[in-house]
């Protein structure tokens, strides 16, 4: 299949696929006489694990290190449960950032008139 028909089968645009090829995250496609990109069902599949990956927030470096484990059938398990626990940490901490970022905003929103007076605790607060 084309790039066109392995971007709808694998959902992941035309345009990423060239760009994870760019930075060798996956084997670039086979190219015709033509030298157009064709693509088999392994790589589409290869393609929707990426895209997988991405959607649960793995970065890039990640991903490498998780298709490798993928296509090594020797791995340990306990590799794989390793990144993801690591990244479950990352969110657990970026979740607890975000929730902070909100309670402030949310505590400051709820100190403000809102208005048409000048004073705003929200500015005085970012001046600070």
């Amino acid at each position: 299949m084309n790039i066109g028909q392995a971007a709808t089968a694998s959902g992941v645009s035309a345009k990423m696929i060239r760009y994870y090829e760019s930075i060798n995250l996956i084997p670039a496609g086979k190219r015709t006489d033509a030298g157009y990109r064709i693509y088999g069902d392994n790589d589409v599949h290869t393609l929707r694990f990426v895209k997988r990956a991405r959607s649960l927030g793995f970065s890039l470096e990640q991903i490498a290190g998780l298709l490798s484990l993928w296509q090594d059938k020797a791995r340990a398990s306990a590799d794989v449960k390793a990144i993801a626990l690591g990244h479950v940490n990352a969110l657990n901490q970026r979740i607890a950032e975000l929730t902070e970022m909100r309670d402030t905003l949310q505590s400051l929103a709820s100190c403000c008139h809102g208005d048409d007076r000048a004073d705003c605790p929200i500015l005085q607060s970012l001046a600070q």
